[in-house]
């Protein structure tokens, strides 16, 4: 059964009437432009065909009742009374979708629904984004205001940042909020313009979960953001967006030696994500996987947020034939990485390689062909 009907069945049951809404919102993987959202810079997402899913009704009352069926569990709270929660919890993303909206000036109203995705949460596929983007279209859907994509980017990312204190950059409510069927999303961080790309012909995306997951990295993904501005505050840049490689190359030596690991991966990443465009546009695959190897390398060794499972998984998918690249997406320490590989191959890489990782490093790793999907939408509304 879809996760449609399992949400819309599962309404069913718990309120006993057809629910007036369903909504998704997908999660995302990133081709390449690793820790350059937060640096004003750029990324390539996609949106993937994996998604949170929200049966819903709207409520005569300013409350809203949850039940997730993955965490088989239910909460109902007063949007005029919201509480931030002490730890992060599946709950505090709607409370801080609702809490941000309204700082920003929207009039909520409540309602009651079932939750569930196949997102794998920890995964770096942003199982969060796509919970927050859901939940901000079901209040779209029951209350007065228009649905701007940009706008719901910023108001999520708020309640990661703020509410939640998650110091996330920008990418991943944008790429749930405007993801488009059938091409990657090349995202500037700092404008939220984006323009689109098709992959090349031939060529499909797996990616390539190594069944380890991230733990508690939030102080090493908080403190390498604060390396990145302690040197575009050395350059006397806003961020490190506005230095390109020459410019880094004559000054890197004002910069302590782990800071400048640092800003050489962002600065050189954002480079590979704007060359990546071009490949994409011209169809060259094999340069799109030149450049997406070249990304894990400094993700690895500049930036330092690989791990063992991932540099694994990333060299069991570039050692088979019908791969051009593999890298890995996400914050890093665990998760996900993501490969390019020829279409017609998609299904036996992925078996070769799950056996290859698994027999290397004892992992038992989930691999899946994807493709882009649409961004956060209402699916089925009544009448």
């Amino acid at each position: 059964m879809s996760l449609a009907n399992q949400v819309k069945q599962a309404f069913r049951n718990a309120f006993n009437e057809e629910p007036a809404f369903i909504v998704r919102a997908p999660g995302r993987v990133n081709l390449i432009g690793e820790h350059t959202d937060y640096n004003d810079g750029f990324v390539f997402p996609l949106a993937i065909d994996r998604a949170a899913w929200i049966a819903l009704r709207p409520r005569a009352d300013k409350r809203l009742l949850a039940l997730s069926l993955d965490m088989q569990d239910q909460r109902e709270f007063a949007l005029d009374d919201l509480r931030r929660p002490a730890e992060v919890d599946w709950d505090g993303y709607l409370t801080g979708v609702a809490w941000s909206l309204q700082e920003r000036g929207y009039a909520l109203n409540g309602w009651e629904g079932v939750i569930s995705g196949d997102v794998p949460i920890g995964s770096g596929l942003s199982s969060s984004a796509a919970l927050e983007l859901a939940a901000a279209r079901a209040f779209y859907c029951v209350s007065d205001f228009e649905w701007d994509a940009a706008a719901m980017t910023l108001t999520c990312q708020r309640a990661e940042n703020d509410w939640l204190g998650v110091n996330c950059g920008i990418m991943d409510q944008m790429i749930s909020a405007a993801g488009v069927e059938d091409r990657a999303l090349l995202i500037d961080c700092r404008s939220l313009e984006t323009a689109t790309a098709p992959l090349p012909a031939g060529t499909a995306v797996v990616i390539l979960d190594t069944g380890t997951r991230r733990g508690l990295v939030d102080s090493a993904y908080n403190e390498r953001r604060a390396q990145c501005e302690a040197a575009a505050r050395r350059f006397g840049v806003k961020a490190l967006r506005d230095i390109d490689l020459p410019t880094f190359l004559e000054r890197e030596h004002e910069l302590e030696p782990l800071v400048r690991k640092r800003a050489r991966h962002v600065i050189s990443e954002n480079a590979r994500t704007l060359k990546a465009r071009q490949a994409m546009d011209r169809g060259d695959a094999d340069l799109l996987g030149q450049l997406m190897i070249a990304s894990h390398l400094s993700l690895r060794d500049d930036f330092e947020v690989s791990s063992p499972a991932l540099d694994a998984i990333v060299d069991c998918a570039n050692a088979d034939a019908a791969c051009y690249g593999a890298r890995m997406t996400g914050a890093g320490f665990g998760g996900c990485a993501v490969a390019l590989v020829e279409a017609d191959e998609a299904p036996a890489f992925s078996e070769r390689t799950a056996a290859n990782y698994q027999a290397a490093t004892g992992h038992d790793p989930a691999l899946y062909v994807t493709k882009a999907s649409r961004g956060a939408e209402t699916v089925y509304a009544a009448g």
